[in-house]
């Protein structure tokens, strides 16, 4: 059996090309490379060429396109066989909408809210304008619906084998609600002059016995289909009367027919445009064809965890990753449920079963304590890593670069709230305004709080979104935590500071609402369902809100340095002292031990190593700043210059040059170029300034493509990428020796390392899909054989072909595998270091009862490296580590680690060790499951 506590996990993106089977192929490699755990994408049924696995259109079953159930079979066959555990990114949120493929979204589109699944979506039938009965929003049509339908692109359709109708728009089928089946048969019989024919008599007597299904009655439904099915010649006759709605140009009365028809259906079609301003279903973040699921709603819980139960109960699932738990209704209320589930599942095991989070934590945010929950994802403590690795004393001089080029200060928390208020009037502007409304009913529901005019509580709300500082917070019914209520009462502070007119109880009325004091017993009659309603609701809103603003768009805007433009980071953060760095990790040792430590992911926005060269620009700001300066005059003749027009504009241009350095390959790439302009086009949509995904600026999109492809054309530009190439060099060795820090920091901290897919080998992907390519792992298998006995000397002669990273890998993973209860359980102490690389060494003991582990990593190296032109030795190291009550064992000094020593060969170190002090508590975890 794998062990409860995984010592490491591998995250595998599962796709149609590379599914189950392929995934129980590499086991054996994984297995030797030290992994514990397969941590794989999401694999139940997605929709059909899902690249990703999230848009989940059925939780009951595997996905046919990874295999299916017997491919399933053969990769649990070879986790057991290899003592593998297996972790499963789990999607409670949402599901995939639209098309026709999601069997629940059908049944809601037919029923209406009489639909058994209507209570599994988030949707606000009563708020669609101009309409005399619920419906649901579809924003699909490419242009106007108008024009849509008067070209003829959406068709009525009749299913001979279900005797069903659906309106068809291209891919997607809308289903006819059955309550107008009787209209519709009628003017089928009734085009086709049928009336006398027994097909037309039979069906027009089998619509006149089935009255009722002029109201929605789903009893009644089976037993018409069926009779309908059975009439002779019905199928023919329908098809030839279908003509009656056959809308098109010419056809004005087949156009209006379907019209009406499609104008008393549970849906409304619109332009996708609408999604922006009138959707009125949850979706995820801002993705249409992804609805959110109601998954506190008990009977939606149990349908989508079948599979998971089942899979535990069979043995073969060992761990969950949960997904956006932010865009839970209650994710407290969802825990207990699901530890209730797993316990079940297991006959009754109360032992831990591994749970970790999706959940980005601001920088003094404290996760809550959900039951089973063993931490995050580790989106903190990439950023973290990333903090105490940047040399500080290069920030500065970026930091005026970045004022220079970009005409601003280098203040961030501007460059968010403009990104909110952004995001707040376009993406995410239809639930701001079921918001806003709702907010304004339970004010105008009592008589002291009815003269708050709705402009200016959709005003003062929109401002207390744009101070709100980090993801959500976590009331329920039973009101906010005391930190949740000092959140709340500070951001409405904030908010109040920013707010010019009259307040006269404005701020205290939505302050109430939010904390659900308004709604306390003994005061106000106001509507309890709407305030928790809404407190509750906007709590999953202000999820979407920070992640669009943050991570997809400010990350995108504000360029200092992109190393620590990173989801749950602060681009404009200071670098992180190490003893300060020390406590974090002393504290995680006590209150998060499980959790994921993580240094690339598949939502990362450039891969670890990209990522680690870009640290190393701090420690060469002269160089790079000179550079730059070179590249703008070189480069000069290249942008794309109409009227008041720059593509790319000088912002745009400078984060270009870091993406280039980041990513810059050690070996000749032939789709470098169009790999970057990928990149670079995602990019500028997502800062939502020159172009956007709603509004695409194609003039400026062309002309940053062409900038890139002219910039990266040797026939027209050697200078400048002979320029790069030198540069580049250096960077590369920085980044490779930060990489090895980072690495080892992952593996020996407080926490589980994760791996991301083929970034055991050197990782400059960039954003996704960039990070998805295909990896090699039968190169990867056959060059870890080759690495069982590494001279470590020769891996950093040759360091720039990934090998000295994997044989570390597989080095730190096997130390853990010796050492599994000290790592997993074990206290976190810092280690004193002497001399004049103080400031510049990160050593710390891992230690169980008397066993322990040393561990050391030198950072900050371009003053050992001459500036990134050569690897350090041995003599660039004078000083010491000071062991304190540690012995190591081939060690003679048991007070002294000289640094030299321990960086012969790598500038990073671990060695086993003896504690021979008075033996305390060193077992710190705290139980929670």
């Amino acid at each position: 059996m794998p062990p409860a506590i995984p010592l490491a996990t591998y995250r595998l993106q599962l796709t149609a090309e590379s599914g189950f089977d392929a995934a129980a192929a590499i086991v054996p490699y994984l297995k030797a490379l030290g992994i514990s755990h397969l941590y794989a994408s999401p694999f139940m049924t997605a929709r059909a060429g899902s690249t990703h696995g999230y848009d989940i259109i059925d939780h009951t079953a595997l996905n046919p396109q990874l295999g299916g159930e017997p491919a399933f079979e053969r990769l649990a066959a070879a986790l057991k066989q290899h003592d593998l555990g297996l972790i499963l990114d789990f999607v409670p949120n949402h599901v995939g909408v639209h098309f026709d493929d999601n069997p629940w979204w059908l049944d809601v589109l037919e029923w209406g809210p009489a639909s058994p699944h209507a209570d599994s979506f988030d949707i606000d039938w009563d708020i669609l304008p101009h309409r005399s009965r619920d419906g649901v929003l579809l924003p699909i049509i490419g242009s106007s619906y108008g024009e849509a339908l008067e070209r003829g692109e959406i068709e009525l359709r009749y299913d001979a084998d279900q005797a069903s109708f659906s309106a068809w728009y291209y891919q997607h089928r809308l289903p006819i609600a059955p309550e107008r089946y009787r209209d519709i048969l009628r003017t089928v019989v009734k085009t086709t002059h049928a009336e006398a024919s027994a097909t037309g008599r039979a069906i027009l007597e089998l619509v006149a016995r089935y009255a009722g299904l002029k109201q929605p009655d789903r009893a009644s439904a089976p037993a018409f289909r069926h009779s309908l099915r059975q009439i002779p010649g019905a199928t023919d006759l329908i098809a030839r009367g279908l003509d009656a709605y056959l809308a098109g140009e010419g056809r004005p009365a087949q156009t209006q027919a379907l019209h009406l028809l499609l104008e008393r259906q549970h849906y409304q079609l619109g332009h996708w445009r609408l999604a922006a301003s009138e959707i009125n279903y949850r979706r995820f973040f801002d993705v249409n064809t992804l609805a959110g699921l109601r998954v506190e709603d008990a009977s939606t819980f149990d349908a989508i965890h079948g599979l998971v139960q089942r899979l535990v109960t069979e043995g073969k699932l060992h761990g969950l990753r949960l997904d956006h738990i932010d865009g839970l209704h209650d994710p407290a209320q969802y825990f207990v449920r699901l530890r209730r589930l797993l316990r079940d599942a297991r006959g009754g095991v109360t032992s831990p079963f591994y749970m970790v989070i999706e959940k980005i934590l601001g920088e003094h945010e404290t996760l809550p304590r959900f039951a089973g929950v063993h931490g995050t994802t580790g989106y903190e403590w990439l950023n973290i890593i990333s903090r105490v690795l940047v040399d500080g004393a290069g920030l500065g001089a970026l930091d005026e670069v970045w004022r220079q080029i970009s005409n601003r200060a280098p203040d961030f928390p501007p460059v968010l709230r403009e990104a909110k208020r952004r995001v707040l009037q376009t993406l995410l502007l239809s639930e701001f305004t079921v918001l806003a409304r709702l907010l304004a009913r339970i004010a105008g529901g009592h008589y002291s709080t009815r003269d708050f005019a709705a402009s200016s509580l959709r005003q003062a709300l929109e401002l207390y979104v744009l101070h709100f500082p980090v993801y959500r917070t976590y009331l329920n019914a039973a009101g906010p935590t005391a930190p949740d209520r000092a959140l709340i009462a500070d951001t409405i502070e904030r908010a109040r500071a920013d707010w010019f007119a009259p307040d006269e109880g404005l701020f205290d009325f939505l302050r109430e609402v939010l904390t659900l004091d308004l709604i306390k017993r003994g005061t106000t009659t106001h509507s309890k369902r709407r305030v928790r309603r809404f407190a509750l609701k906007l709590q999953q809103f202000t999820g979407p809100t920070m992640a669009k603003s943050l991570e997809d768009t400010a990350f995108y805007r504000y360029h200092r340095l992109l190393a620590l433009n990173e989801v749950g980071g602060d681009p404009s953060a200071a670098a992180l002292p190490i003893d300060a760095f020390h406590e974090m990790m002393r504290k995680r040792a006590i209150d998060w031990p499980h959790g994921l430590t993580a240094t690339a992911t598949h939502d990362t926005k450039r891969g670890e190593d990209t990522r680690a060269r870009l640290l190393a620009l701090a420690e060469l700001p002269g160089e790079w700043t000179a550079a730059v300066a070179r590249w703008k005059v070189l480069n000069a003749p290249h942008l794309t210059i109409d009227n008041t027009t720059r593509a790319p504009s000088a912002p745009f241009e400078y984060m270009l040059y870091q993406t280039l350095l980041g990513a810059w390959p050690l070996q000749p790439e032939p789709d470098f170029t169009a790999r970057i302009q990928a990149y670079a086009q995602k990019a500028a949509r997502e800062a939502k300034q020159q172009t956007s995904w709603l509004n695409p600026h194609a003039g400026y999109e062309a002309g940053v493509r062409g900038f890139i492809e002219r910039i990266l054309d040797p026939g027209r530009s050697g200078d400048f990428i002979d320029q790069l190439q030198m540069l580049a060099e250096r960077v590369a060795l920085l980044g490779a020796l930060n990489s090895l820090a980072q690495l080892t920091l992952k593996a020996t901290l407080p926490g589980v390392p994760d791996f991301y897919q083929g970034a055991e080998w050197w990782d400059l992907s960039l954003v996704d899909p960039d990070n998805r390519r295909p990896v090699d792992f039968a190169a990867r298998a056959a060059m870890l054989d080759d690495l069982h006995q590494p001279d470590w000397a020769a891996l950093a002669d040759t360091w720039r072909d990934g090998r000295i990273k994997l044989a570390w890998t597989h080095e730190l993973l096997r130390l853990r595998a010796a050492h599994p209860t000290l790592f997993s359980e074990g206290s976190y102490q810092p280690l004193r270091v002497e001399g004049p690389l103080a400031d510049r060494v990160i050593a710390f003991a891992r230690r169980h009862d008397r066993e322990a582990v040393i561990v050391a990593i030198a950072c900050k190296l371009a003053p050992l490296t001459d500036q990134g032109w050569r690897w350090p030795r041995a003599d660039d190291f004078a000083g010491a580590v000071l062991l304190d009550s540690y012995q190591i064992d081939d060690h003679r000094d048991g007070q002294k680690l000289a640094l030299a020593d321990l960086f012969a060969n790598l500038p990073v170190a671990v060695r086993r060790a003896r504690y021979r002090g008075k033996l305390g508590p060193s077992r710190l975890r705290r139980t929670r499951s």
